[in-house]
């Protein structure tokens, strides 16, 4: 019997241990969100060194792009260090764009932005789905992120990040109206098919092409593949033989090489190609003069352009400039909250808001200010056409 005692009382005694712990653990939970609000709000001494967080795939199989956006954020790190008292550094999140484990890692990146209190304010990232995977990390730590290249038309619209989320390129919403207009107004085309690679800014981007192409009486067909993918195959010999231009919203440069090569090698080397701004790479325009492109507004005779292309070995890589003006972006917010000697990630964010960059300070050869969803206020985008394996604008 007192054997069946102690039993009774060391079970008793988990019991209640079991729920001190569940009580706790729920406490904890619910005070994160305040917890996240003080952090958002807390006062960071400025300094001489302002830290930026900096999410792009430096790896994976967009690096090829991502690493385009590294450099031109660092040439922005570069020029500004040299002439100003104050300095920026990078806090460098590899999120790993378009690999099988890319936005757990975006993910994982964006919580780690957000624990780290200096920290004041992000560039990135680089793709749509990673913004809307990142937004409860970077919302929550109430820390402001700028995009140079997410261009999904809901990101903004959606009402989920405003006042958060700001970014230095048009959205899908203006790419897709060059697209459609440049394909059936200049081309002449009636006989379209697209292929998404099943991602945010993909299916967005090709859903809002393949309705204004229909609108305007165009024959379109639709199919998917995944990032991961590699032969294309079933899905060329797929495509009706009279197809006349075959639309590729992708992010992955690689995949669009091999997507082209593969044309090639199954007799369809004679069919148009259109790439959005993803495949704006050497990579895609190298496939040959059937290959065309939309990519977002640049001022590539700009006198940055050129020191770029000095430090580059001539390589102008421009699909990172948008990056370099939302580091500009996120660095000229910084100095205005960092004024008095103190700033919080809350200030930096009212003054993201307040952007003003006029049209001759902009390496996008536009002025850069934003509207209540955090767009450019002016939102252009060119095509271009592949002359001897370079893109050239031509609409």
């Amino acid at each position: 019997m007192r054997r069946r005692a102690i039993a009774i009382a060391a079970l008793l005694a988990l019991a209640a241990l079991a729920i001190v712990a569940a009580a706790s653990a729920t406490t904890n939970r619910a005070a994160a969100p305040s917890a996240q609000a003080a952090t958002a709000a807390s006062l960071v001494k400025c300094g001489k060194t302002r830290s930026i967080g900096l999410m792009a795939p430096f790896t994976g199989p967009a690096a090829s792009i991502g690493i385009n956006q590294v450099h031109w954020a660092q040439y922005f790190q570069r020029t500004y260090n040299a002439t100003h008292k104050t300095k920026i550094k990078f806090v460098n999140e590899d999120t790993m764009l378009g690999s099988a484990n890319g936005t757990a890692e975006a993910v994982k990146g964006a919580q780690a932005l957000g624990s780290n209190p200096s920290v004041l304010g992000v560039v990135g990232p680089a793709g749509s789905n990673e913004v809307k995977a990142t937004t409860g990390a970077l919302k929550g730590a109430g820390l402001g992120f700028v995009s140079g290249s997410a261009t999904n038309t809901q990101i903004t619209t959606d009402g989920t990040r405003t006042g958060y989320f700001f970014r230095t390129v048009p959205p899908d919403s203006s790419q897709s109206k060059s697209v459609s207009g440049y394909i059936t107004g200049k081309l002449k085309v009636t006989k379209v098919y697209i292929v998404d690679d099943q991602e945010a800014y993909s299916i967005g981007l090709a859903d809002e092409v393949e309705a204004q192409l229909k609108a305007k009486g165009v024959t379109v067909g639709r199919d998917g593949v995944s990032q991961q993918q590699s032969d294309f195959s079933a899905i060329i010999n797929k495509i009706p033989r009279d197809t006349e231009l075959v639309y590729l919203p992708w992010q992955l440069p690689p995949k669009g090489q091999a997507f082209g090569q593969q044309m090639k090698s199954l007799g369809r080397g004679s069919v148009k190609l259109m790439g959005s701004d993803g495949l704006f790479d050497p990579l895609f325009s190298g496939l040959g003069s059937n290959v065309y492109d939309s990519f977002f507004p640049l001022n590539p005779s700009d006198k940055r352009v050129k020191a770029f292309k000095k430090l580059h070995g001539g390589a102008s890589e421009l699909f990172g400039a948008p990056s370099y003006v939302a580091t500009q972006v996120v660095s000229g917010a910084i100095d205005r909250a960092c004024a008095n000697g103190t700033a919080s990630r809350a200030e930096v964010r009212a003054q993201l808001k307040k952007t003003k960059i006029s049209k001759k300070a902009s390496l996008l050869g536009l002025p850069v200010s934003f509207d209540k969803n955090g767009d450019m206020v002016k939102k252009p985008f060119g095509v271009y056409h592949s002359v001897n394996g370079v893109f050239v604008r031509v609409g």
